[in-house]
């Protein structure tokens, strides 16, 4: 029993130690068929960097980095940062962050606001309140919607809404530009990044409506073109059949005031007529009783009378008659 035990454990050993050098020789070999790749180095921050900060030698620092997977613009040395002058940060930094050259300042520039502004793009201010600046919660760096309410001190069914831009970069928030704030903060001008003819939108918008704006989520994806929305969307303006039976009625109460004018006019006529027949018999009547003396003189003409008629109740015509003797 015991020998055979001492050489169960031999072989055991035996094979133990066989399968320790096939290992070896498997990470060996897979060693020399995938060699280490190169590397670089690249700058970092070495510390959190805010806007407008200058970036030195104690908060900078070089990592490894693999050769093949440079980042465009990025530094490999501190030497190559700062060689041509003073740089600033143009955008808040984290620690071990790449340094790009697209979020520092060229060498010896200052840290302006023109400076953030894309290739072919404008900055434009919005005047904003506490509720159309979303209460404080849009910041430097989210997107947001711009949209024009036109129509509000009128009546209700002239009110509507138009998507004026989509998703629109906030560059600053009232003078404060890259810096995010830990608590909401109402702001009375909202800068943002625009093409020409946004902006030009978005300055005459200004002046003919009220503008708003809708915080985005980050990184969705710009919706299709919206619709105007009206105050009848909304079930408050007044429905279509309404505003139609509105026009019928108005339609009908025009016609009867023409009806009214002309019937006002012919009678008016009629009431002309009857007081020059009533003229004509008087003065008949007058010939038939006046006979003519021999050689009395001649009899003084009758009397005239002054009839008034009153038309359409403020007119007034007089007509002037003989009276009779």
């Amino acid at each position: 029993m015991r020998r055979s035990s001492v050489l169960s454990l031999a072989v055991a050993l035996l094979f133990g130690a066989l399968a320790a050098f096939l290992a070896r020789g498997l990470l060996i070999g897979a060693q020399v068929q995938s060699p280490r790749p190169a590397l670089g180095r690249v700058v970092v921050a070495a510390a959190p960097v805010g806007f407008g900060a200058p970036l030195t030698e104690a908060n900078l620092r070089e990592v490894e980095w693999p050769a093949g997977d440079a980042l465009d613009g990025s530094f490999s040395t501190i030497a190559d940062l700062t060689k041509d002058g003073r740089r600033l940060a143009l955008a808040p930094l984290q620690r071990n962050e790449p340094v790009l050259a697209a979020k520092i300042t060229a060498p010896n520039q200052r840290a302006t606001l023109s400076t953030q502004i894309e290739q072919g793009m404008r900055a434009v201010t919005i005047r904003v309140d506490e509720v159309r600046g979303v209460a404080g919660f849009v910041l430097p760096g989210d997107r947001v919607d711009l949209i024009l309410t036109r129509g509000e001190g009128g009546t209700q069914d002239t009110a509507y809404a138009d998507m004026l831009i989509q998703n629109a970069k906030v560059l600053a928030i009232d003078q404060v530009a890259g810096d995010r704030q830990d608590k909401p903060t109402v702001a009375r001008a909202v800068t943002l990044e625009l093409n020409v003819p946004q902006a030009q939108k978005a300055i005459l918008a200004q002046g003919i409506g009220r503008l708003s704006l809708v915080l985005r989520q980050t990184g969705e994806p710009v919706a299709a073109a919206s619709e105007r929305v009206t105050a009848a969307d909304l079930g408050t303006g007044q429905s279509a059949a309404a505003k139609n039976q509105i026009a019928d009625l108005t339609a009908q109460v025009e016609a009867l005031r023409k009806a009214a004018d002309a019937a006002s006019a012919r009678a008016g006529e009629g009431t002309r007529a009857q007081l020059a027949e009533m003229e004509m018999r008087l003065r008949g009547e007058i010939g038939r009783q006046a006979k003519p003396p021999g050689l009395s003189p001649a009899a003084p003409p009758p009397p005239k009378l002054t009839i008034n008629v009153i038309r359409n109740g403020s007119k007034r015509e007089p007509y002037p008659v003989d009276a009779e003797e």
